[in-house]
């Protein structure tokens, strides 16, 4: 049986505790608590998810600070995101916080 507001876990590297808190306290685009239980971890730990996560975040950021500059890996990431109808990735697939 489901319940009506099932908490997530979700493991979060130690150098961004407090950006991740903000947004689950209500910092986030539609001001409303997010129900995270939210572990953080020493990078020195080497786990593969955030391995994984470091490897599709970077040519993200480096395509999002410079759309012009080829970037294979953002093409290949690209092609992954949830978009609309219409193939728009913004506000769907791909969200960029401030």
């Amino acid at each position: 049986m489901r319940t009506r507001n099932p908490s997530v876990l979700i493991c979060v590297s130690a150098d961004l505790e407090l950006v991740f808190r903000r947004i689950c306290d209500g910092g986030n685009a539609f001001g409303h608590w997010l129900p995270f239980e939210v572990v953080f971890v020493d990078k020195k730990q080497n786990l593969p998810g955030l391995q994984l996560a470091d490897l599709v975040c970077h040519p993200i950021g480096r395509h999002l600070l410079n759309p012009q500059q080829k970037n294979r890996a953002y093409e290949v990431l690209e092609k992954k995101f949830w978009c609309d109808d219409g193939g728009k990735l913004e506000e769907y697939g791909l969200k960029t916080f401030p």
